[in-house]
């Protein structure tokens, strides 16, 4: 049973649920996402009053997954699901933000300590008495927790878990039983704001590190710079830009980094994923004598199912926690110091130039008209060209996952997806997040890409979307089912086929009228050419809704080379 600190031992006391709001708050959440439940209820209650907007989804899982697209728009996030049945159907969603370096506390409002104490046979639990089991089962996927169930401790394991989920870019697990949340905690402590600054390396290692970095660079011939996920992740843009720019290094990135760099720059030559490469990216970066390669993830979807030709000699990582020079690594040394010093430090260097990137259609897809259908090789281009600075563009795993690759971006452009964990319906749900925080940070236009298969997964979404008038843009591509699948196994197979649904008409049916929102449905590339070219459409003033129709057997290359080689590697004994 938790016991009391003495409010007359506190200068400006507390409740717990109230400092845990108000930290997550100074951290910069706006919007919290999760699912009532009568063991978070009272704790729900402090969310308004601290100034937060409670977003409330239609279940645990989409709420994780706009927690995620949340975090990756503003920088960390916040979800609430009661003890037990909620928490566990969050835990695909928080297992993915784990793997893909997500910022996401997880609270979850739990039996009292008294009841946890005598372990009484209450609901949401097994049954025996074992008060520990889910925490247990979130301990591998969050990079830290903290139990609150002794207010002495409560705000130290407070800030510890939100600083720690800032750092790690990894999710957090909180629990908040139902008489730990009106206990006092010493609320001078929110007068001071939490530390969210990286420790600095140990300085002789960095410098020594940087010298060993710039001896190689400076006698490379041809070195290029590949910047992927965790360069995002982690936070280091700033310090890629500067490299960029005063390097004059031919950029490219791997499709998890798409969106990381600024790819209106004269030395952004594409995306780099082995034999899934842009044309003439391959080439160019696999004949480089030195690769800067910056937050690699080399997981299978991210190159094309493995087919990165480069050689550790010639490649220098910079990471989180270490750098590896070719075949030495120097743990404990992050790169955000040692980026810097390189940049400030590195002078003229040898530069051959790169291949460049257009949104240029190929000329045999050039042609519109009403007889000619939508394919891949006409639609990514034609969606670059289409596209505004400081669009939000989220691509579900499938065929927009790998589309992507062939739209190159305007200025500040972000691109959300799920290329390491890959569970399908991700998007839909992320939309929402990445939609409330676009409006949080003043309406940047949040756009969707989801196949027919993925959408019917989390489609719920949708009426929270409406019910917070978010305006995103969402094109739902039908073309009968599960094109990812069909390509790795089972072209033709009954399990890869769906319900072919009347997407455009669930609209209504999760609330939307005229007013809010709008639908569409283009068959053709004429009817896409001219949604594409209707100003109303792109202002975004509601939610615009497009059923999107393909040929079932289309995808991009790309998709088709990384589909080949997973199903050889799954048929390996």
């Amino acid at each position: 049973m938790a016991s009391d600190i003495r409010t007359s031992e506190l200068k400006s006391p507390v409740d717990v649920a109230e400092y845990l709001f108000r930290r997550l708050h100074q951290v910069g959440v706006g919007g919290v996402h999760g699912i009532p439940g009568d063991y978070n209820l009272v704790a729900l209650d402090y969310i308004s009053k601290v100034g937060l907007n409670w977003v409330g989804n239609a279940n645990e899982l989409n709420a994780g997954y706009a927690a995620d697209g949340y975090a990756r728009v503003k920088g960390i996030s916040a979800v609430v699901t009661t003890f037990g049945v909620g928490e566990l159907s969050l835990l695909n969603a928080i297992a993915g933000g784990y793997s893909e370096y997500v910022p996401i506390v997880h609270i979850v409002g739990t039996p009292s300590t008294l009841s946890q104490r005598d372990g009484m046979l209450l609901h949401h639990t097994l049954g025996n008495g074992n008060f520990e089991v889910f925490a247990d089962m979130s301990k591998n996927i969050s990079c830290a927790m903290a139990k609150l169930t002794d207010p002495h401790e409560a705000a130290t394991l407070i800030d510890h878990a939100i600083r720690e989920c800032w750092i790690q870019s990894r999710p957090v697990y909180i629990t908040l039983p139902t008489d730990m949340v009106q206990k006092k905690v010493e609320g001078e402590r929110l007068k001071t704001p939490l530390d969210l600054e990286y420790p600095p390396n140990q300085a002789d290692k960095e410098d020594y590190v940087v010298e060993v970095v710039l001896k190689y660079l400076h006698a490379a011939k041809n070195p290029v710079i590949l910047v992927d996920g965790c360069a995002q992740r982690h936070r280091v843009l700033d310090e890629v830009h500067e490299l960029i720019e005063k390097s004059n290094l031919p950029t490219f990135v791997a499709p998890m980094g798409k969106g990381a760099v600024n790819e209106t720059l004269p030395t952004y030559g594409g995306v780099y994923a082995g034999d899934g490469s842009n044309q003439g990216v391959r080439e160019r970066v696999e004949s480089s004598d030195l690769i800067l390669s910056i937050g690699a993830i080399k997981s299978d979807f991210n190159t094309a199912g493995f087919t990165y030709r480069i050689s550790q000699l010639s490649t220098i990582d910079f990471h989180s926690n270490y750098i590896r020079v070719k075949f030495s690594e120097y743990p404990g040394v992050r790169m955000q110091g040692v980026l810097k010093k390189v940049v400030a430090k590195m002078g003229q260097l040898n530069v051959q130039p790169g291949p460049k990137t257009s949104n240029e259609i190929a000329h045999k897809d050039q042609e519109v008209s009403h007889d000619h259908v939508i394919t891949h090789d006409w639609l990514w281009p034609r969606v670059g060209q289409w596209l505004q600075p400081n669009d939000i563009v989220i691509t579900e795993t499938g065929t927009a996952n790998f589309g992507i690759w062939e739209t190159k971006f305007p200025a500040g452009v972000s691109a959300l997806s799920q290329v390491l964990w890959g569970s399908i319906g991700y998007s839909v749900g992320a939309c929402q997040g990445a939609a409330l925080a676009a409006k949080e940070l003043g309406n940047r236009r949040t756009i969707l890409f989801v196949g027919d298969g993925s959408f019917e997964l989390t489609a719920q979404e949708v009426s929270t979307m409406i019910r917070q008038n978010l305006h995103p843009i969402i094109f739902v591509i039908c073309n009968e089912g599960y094109t990812i699948e069909r390509y790795i196994h089972g072209m033709d197979a009954s399990y890869n086929d769906i319900s072919n649904w009347k997407f455009k008409d669930l609209i209504p049916v999760f609330g939307g009228t005229e007013k809010n929102s709008r639908t569409w449905q283009v068959k053709t590339k004429q009817e896409a050419e001219d949604l594409f070219n209707d100003q109303s459409f792109a202002k975004a003033e509601r939610l615009e809704f497009v059923e999107l129709y393909m040929p079932k057997e289309d995808a991009p290359r790309a998709l088709k080379m990384t589909a080949e080689a997973s199903a050889s590697l799954n048929a390996k004994k």
